[in-house]
């Protein structure tokens, strides 16, 4: 069975574009995976943690049959793939070469501390609900209501969308990076 899932997707440090297109490509390449809408990409101020470049940020809607641990667990291996290093002790909110949350997952509500559903912080962060609102204005947060309604709330400044940067579905004829397959194992 195959379920919904907001992704959001981040970059601040290199080829910020290039590497989240790589990361479409990557996830669209995940077993039992599609990638229904991408979001246009937004340009955003960092949030909390050292001074550091800007992010640019998108949400991406698949289609899955990966269950929520395993949709995270390849999501955490794209970020490898693209140079982020997870330590203990990391700088909380520090810059990134690639950064993928799990919005959402179907309707889950999950409090598991290794996967919370939906995310403990979307709701706040106009960087994920106003890309999300472009792609799907109907979407709503489980347990948080309509994203309409939650971003209205929030302060947009320091969100910019990039009209000029677009990310390209998956397709034939850009077939996944070759490592992409690996992530999967």
């Amino acid at each position: 069975m195959r379920h919904r899932a907001v992704l959001s997707v981040g970059s601040n440090l290199g080829d910020r574009l290039g590497t989240l297109q790589g990361c479409v490509q990557a996830i669209g390449g995940l077993p039992d995976t599609d990638v229904l809408a991408i979001s246009p990409v937004y340009e955003t101020a960092p949030v909390g943690g050292p001074a550091q470049p800007d992010y640019l940020n998108a949400v991406l809607i698949v289609s899955t049959g990966l269950p929520p641990l395993g949709l995270l667990a390849a999501a955490q291996r794209i970020e490898a793939e693209f140079g982020r290093v997870r330590t203990q002790g990391a700088v909380r909110f520090g810059p990134r070469t690639l950064d993928v949350d799990v919005i959402s997952y179907a309707e889950e509500i999950s409090g598991d501390p290794v996967l919370t559903l939906p995310h403990p912080r979307a709701h706040e962060r106009a960087f994920v609900l106003a890309p999300w609102h472009d792609v799907d204005a109907g979407a709503s947060l489980p347990g948080r209501g309509p994203v309409a309604g939650l971003l209205a709330g929030l302060d947009r400044h320091g969100v910019r969308r990039q009209p000029d940067m677009v990310l390209r579905r998956p397709g034939p004829e850009d077939p996944p990076k070759p490592s992409a397959r690996a992530l999967i194992s």
